[in-house]
């Protein structure tokens, strides 16, 4: 069974992705707030985290950076982390914050799964500008 936790405060952005990888196979697990991902990472351990650029308090470049430092301290096993960006631009934060991917919005089910299928694999998968910009 594959565990995919997402954040974002989109009803909308949830019920997409849970229908597109949500399946038999693969359970999302949801957090609306990025304070919480440290927190639900520990308890689901899930094999991909998806954050949504734009969460709340503490959106998704915030949490990445927690998740690679929880994981750079030991307290967490690295895992794939991907962002989903507003602008292919946000391109730029996203590789400060040391994503292994990214989709920039609106969602399209192939690229998602695409992504998912990548960063599963162990490969990197960036879209929008490259991750060397």
């Amino acid at each position: 069974m594959t565990g995919v936790l997402l954040a974002t405060d989109s009803d909308d952005l949830f019920a997409d992705i849970d229908g597109i990888l949500g399946d038999d196979e693969t359970t999302v697990y949801r957090v609306h707030k990025g304070a919480d991902v440290i927190k639900v990472i520990s308890a689901k351990q899930p094999d991909l985290v998806i954050l949504d650029l734009q969460i709340g308090n503490m959106g998704g470049v915030a949490a990445c950076i927690a998740i690679r430092q929880e994981e750079g301290f030991g307290r967490l096993e690295p895992r794939p982390v991907a962002l989903l960006l507003d602008r292919a631009v946000d391109s730029f934060i996203a590789t400060e914050a040391k994503a292994d991917g990214w989709l920039v919005k609106p969602i399209n089910s192939l690229r998602l799964q695409r992504m998912r299928n990548e960063l599963l694999s162990g490969q990197s998968y960036f879209e929008g500008a490259s991750a060397s910009s």
